[in-house]
């Protein structure tokens, strides 16, 4: 990904993109390599050691999740997702 379609996806100024970006590569999180298709573009890459932290972060909002909506009856589940999508959209 671009920095500029991180700041766009983020909805941040490209400068605190720039900043989220060093931060994340200072952790072995994201690389940087120079776009191919644009020698003035940046692109940032999730590192291995980020694709794991990023599975662990995944995997412990998934059993988080479970346990808080697995209290709610199928019903009562069926009725939230209803109104979340109704206030999505």
């Amino acid at each position: 990904m671009r920095l500029s379609e991180l700041s766009e996806r983020l909805q941040i100024a490209p400068r605190t993109a720039t900043e989220v970006a060093d931060a994340l590569q200072a952790r072995d999180l994201v690389q940087r390599r120079a776009d191919p298709g644009d020698r003035r573009a940046t692109l940032v890459e999730v590192t291995e050691h980020g694709a794991s932290v990023l599975a662990e972060i995944r995997a412990a909002r998934g059993t988080e999740a479970g346990r808080i909506f697995g209290r709610l009856s199928p019903a009562d589940r069926a009725e939230l997702t209803r109104i979340l999508s109704k206030l999505r959209d």
